[in-house]
Formats: C-alpha cells, structure tokens, sequence
C-alpha cells in the first residue's frame, strides 16, 4: 500500500468530510489538478525509508539550538531521528541538552535535492500537543536576492499543536514575510491530522504555487503585478530558482509556543512514510506556442517598471523575452520587467515574446513606448 501514489480521495473519506462545520471552507480537487495527475510527470527524486538507516546522499543535519530565529526552545540532534518499518520518524522529546530543554531533528536535502518547479510529496503522519511545531517547508539553495526574506521561503505545510485539525500553507518574501505579518497564506481545517498518513504536496509551477491535503487545495498564489505595483517581481515571487527541502520539529516558538509547552505530551513522533519529486516532461506534452504578450503598459508605482498580461500557453511560460526598439534588452522569469541603465527622457519602443518550457515563442507583442524616467 506504501509504494502507490495515491491519485484520489476515497469515497469513505470524501463522505466523512461531508458536514464537516467549521470557519475554514474544504476545497475538493480542481480540474487543473486533475490535468496534473492525468498527464504523465517523470520521477526526479525520492527517498521511500526502506532501509534501516537514513540516507545521508540524499539527506543533510542541521545541528544546533539558539531559537532558529522564531525563539524556538528545541536543539536539533544527529540522534533524535531513526529509520525503520519503512519510515523516518523524527523524535521529539523532553530532555535537556546543552542548554535546551527540549531535543528534535532538523533535515535538510540541500546540495542533494535541490529544485526548480515541479511536484512534491511527502507522506506524513502529524506529532500532537500543544507546543509542537511540525513543518514541510522549502528554502533557496544560493539566496540570489539576499537572505531571509528576500530570496523566499515556501511553507507546503505547517501545524501548531495548540490548533488541532488545522492545517497551514504561507510563502514568505522581501515585500510580503511574516515578520511584517503580511505574507501571503492560507490555513484548512482537517480532521485526524495526528491520527492518520495525510499526502502533503506542492505543485510549483512559473508564477503559481499551489499546495494541497490528500488532493484538498489548502492555498494558492498566482502571481499578478498588476496587484503589486510598488514592487519589482522578485521582491513578491522570488520562486524562479532552486529550493532544498526541510523537514523539522520544532517545539515552543514565535508561534508554535504561543499558548506554551505542555510537557506531559512527550516524547512525540513526525513519521513521514516518503518523500517524491516530479517534473513534468514537457517535451513529450507541450505541443502549443504560447499566445503573444497583451496589454504591456508601465506601472503606476514603481519607476521604470514595466508589466503585461501573462500569456496563455497549454503548460507554462518559462520566460520573456524583452526588446527595445527591435534589440533584445533581457529577459524576465514573470511578466514584469524594471528598466535599467538606459538615457533618462529618452523614448523607447518596448516589445515582449514569450517563451514556453519547451523553447517555443510567441509572436512579438504590440509595441509600447516607454520614456525612460
């Protein structure tokens, strides 16, 4: 039973979830999740557990207490974490440890499993009590933009013990992060998280990252400059490069510990029966060019700052490609490009081509001239 990738809810569990009250609303799978699991993705990476030992090729520790930088109580062991029965369990436990009261593990595949787009699942049966702070959770392997916030950070799953059955999803960035208590984010109430396996999954595609329960979509954020118009487009979507994976426990914290520590739960279990990355083969599925570039026009709140309409492809954008007066100037991961460099007050007439996963292009867009500021 572990090693099918589960595609659908069952129908006694889509019936439990029925009448379900609460304030968070169950989404049930979407057509564009259906296309996913129809079309064929191809394996990249995984880890099933099967062993008796973790897999250090594909698996990293990060050691240490100091509160993480969220006043977290635990200190990360190479020893709180074991393989066995086909699974990694990290345990958590009450036992002082330097100077911690609490000990857990941190796993991390940077440098061994580092991504940029695709399918991501992790199967995975939740720790309880108040005080826990379980996560899945994607950070930049090269911090391109600088470091946290600016270079992202993509939450596929968070839980606090304190809110049972309530699962949550955020991103983090330079313009919206949880330190200004802005980001971008999304929680689901579900039952027996603790109780049962859940499927965790994140699909990222250019511009879109959507996470989902057991095929429940519990968040997702398309990226649209036209609602950002202060910004430049890494500053509110830097996730255009590689991301590593982690796996953690935390215990107390900024928030896990904001209702305290109850001690009396430990030690406690995140049991993650896998681990499985896909990436789409789109050369075998990407048959269209993509639509030409519309509505290019400047932004009203960033000088220099030009955006248009995403193109429509059957898969996904990959780039644009911008000219200037017939010359290509750069291209641009999003639909959004800031000028630099150029002779201010001089004119220039801008043009946008897109570029599929597969290196189609587009025609070139209408022409916009611009009076560089």
């Amino acid at each position: 039973m572990k090693k099918i990738v589960i595609i659908t809810l069952s129908i006694v569990f889509t019936l439990a979830l029925i009448g379900c009250s609460s304030n968070y609303h169950i989404k049930p799978v979407d057509d564009a999740l259906v296309q996913y699991l129809d079309n064929e993705w191809v394996a990249v990476w995984a880890d099933e557990f099967d062993g008796d030992a973790l897999d250090v090729d594909k698996w990293n520790f990060e050691i240490g207490g100091g509160g993480w930088g969220n006043q977290e109580l635990q200190y990360y062991t190479y020893t709180n974490h074991e393989v066995s029965d086909g699974t990694l369990k990290i345990n958590v436990r009450n036992e002082a440890h330097f100077n911690r009261q609490y000990t857990s593990s941190r796993l991390t595949t940077k440098n061994k499993g580092d991504f940029k787009y695709g399918r991501i699942q992790v199967r995975a049966k939740l720790p309880e009590g108040r005080g826990l702070w379980p996560a899945i959770w994607m950070m930049p392997t090269e911090n391109k933009f600088g470091g946290w916030p600016r270079s992202g950070e993509i939450d596929i799953m968070e839980y606090v013990g304190y809110q049972p059955n309530i699962v949550h999803s955020a991103l983090h960035t330079s313009a919206y992060n949880g330190m200004d208590g802005n980001n971008h984010h999304k929680s689901l109430e579900y039952p027996t998280l603790e109780d049962n396996f859940k499927v965790f999954e994140l699909i990222w595609e250019p511009g879109k990252i959507t996470t989902y329960i057991d095929g429940f979509e519990i968040f997702k954020y398309v990226y649209m400059p036209q609602f950002n118009l202060a910004y430049e487009a890494n500053e509110v979507f830097p996730f255009f490069e590689k991301f590593f994976l982690i796996i953690n426990v935390a215990v107390g914290g900024s928030w896990g510990g904001i209702q305290g520590v109850d001690n009396s739960i430990f030690p406690q279990v995140f049991e993650i029966d896998y681990v499985r990355v896909y990436q789409r083969d789109y050369k075998k599925i990407d048959k269209d060019a993509p639509d030409r570039p519309t509505n290019i026009t400047a932004s009203s709140g960033l000088t220099n700052s030009i955006i248009w309409l995403a193109a429509e492809d059957d898969y996904s954008i990959d780039h644009y490609e911008v000219y200037l007066d017939g010359e290509l100037y750069g291209l641009s991961p999003l639909n959004q490009i800031t000028l630099k460099g150029l002779n201010i007050a001089q004119s220039y007439d801008i043009q946008v081509r897109a570029v599929d996963m597969t290196g189609k292009t587009s025609d070139l867009s209408d022409t916009f001239t611009y009076i560089y500021a």
